[in-house]
C-alpha cells in the first residue's frame, strides 16, 4: 500500500524512456507508490507499441501516451482512433500543426475511446519543447489560442510558461516536463524547474524522468523528490 497521497501521487507521471518493455515495467513496478501516471514516449512505444499502454494500465497507471503527432488531419484523426482505443489517458498533439490537425486528433481520440467504452481522454497540445530556449516570446500565445480553438483538453509547456498559459487558459490541465529537483543535472532540458516551483507556477501534471530513472537508487529519489512537495 502506497504511503504517499494519492492527490500528490495522481500529479505526477513517470517518464518510461527507455526502449524495452521489461524494463519500463520494472521500474513502473518499483515505482507506483510515487506515480500515478506512467509516460510512454516515441522510444518505448517504438520498441513495444500498444502492449505498452496496455501494461501499465493493468498495472493501475494512467498512460500518457507522448508521441506528439503532426500530420495532415486525416492521418492524426486515424492513428489518435487507434490510440484512444488502446487506452490511452493522455495523448500528445503538436500545437504547431494548426487547429484543424487538433481538431481532428481531439475527434478521434474521443471516438477511439467510446468505441471501447472508456472514460473520455485528454488530448493535449504541445507548446514549446523544454529543449527550445530560442522559441520567439509570441510563440506561446498563439500555440494556447491553437489548442484552445482545436478543443484540446490540454497544454504540455515547460514551467516558466506556466502562469501565461494559465491565464490565457485557465480551464485546461497543464502538464509540465524537464523537472528537476534543486541542484540535479539538466541533461538536454533548456527549461527546467523543481517540483514545488512547477506546482506553484500552478501546473497540473508534472512528468520526472532521468531524475529518478536515472538515480543510483530509484525508489530513494522518488521518495526524496515527493518529500520536497509534500
Amino acid at each position: 500500500m502506497s504511503t504517499t497521497d494519492p492527490a500528490i501521487r495522481d500529479r505526477l507521471a513517470l517518464a518510461l524512456d527507455v526502449d524495452d518493455l521489461v524494463v519500463a515495467t520494472r521500474l513502473a513496478r518499483d515505482l507506483r507508490d510515487w506515480f500515478g501516471v506512467a509516460k510512454v514516449g516515441l522510444e518505448l512505444f517504438s520498441a513495444a507499441g500498444g502492449d505498452a499502454v496496455t501494461a501499465l494500465s493493468d498495472m493501475g497507471y494512467e498512460v500518457f501516451l507522448d508521441v506528439k503527432l503532426h500530420d495532415i488531419p486525416t492521418t492524426v484523426r486515424k492513428a489518435a482512433r487507434v490510440l484512444g482505443e488502446l487506452g490511452a489517458r493522455y495523448l500528445t498533439l503538436h500545437a504547431m500543426g494548426g487547429v484543424d490537425m487538433l481538431r481532428a486528433g481531439v475527434d478521434g481520440l474521443a471516438e477511439g475511446a467510446q468505441a471501447t467504452g472508456l472514460e473520455p481522454p485528454t488530448a493535449l497540445a504541445v507548446t514549446i519543447l523544454t529543449s527550445d530556449a530560442g522559441a520567439p516570446p509570441h510563440i506561446l500565445g498563439k500555440r494556447v489560442r491553437i489548442a484552445l480553438e482545436g478543443g484540446c483538453g490540454g497544454l504540455v509547456c515547460a514551467a516558466p510558461d506556466v502562469r501565461e498559459a494559465r491565464q490565457l487558459a485557465p480551464r485546461l490541465t497543464i502538464v509540465v516536463p524537464g523537472i528537476r529537483p534543486a541542484g540535479a543535472e539538466r541533461h538536454d532540458q533548456a527549461r527546467t524547474a523543481t517540483p514545488a516551483d512547477a506546482l506553484g507556477a500552478g501546473a497540473d501534471l508534472l512528468v520526472i524522468g532521468r531524475a529518478v530513472t536515472a538515480a543510483d537508487d530509484p525508489r530513494a529519489a522518488a521518495a526524496d523528490l515527493v518529500a520536497s512537495i509534500t
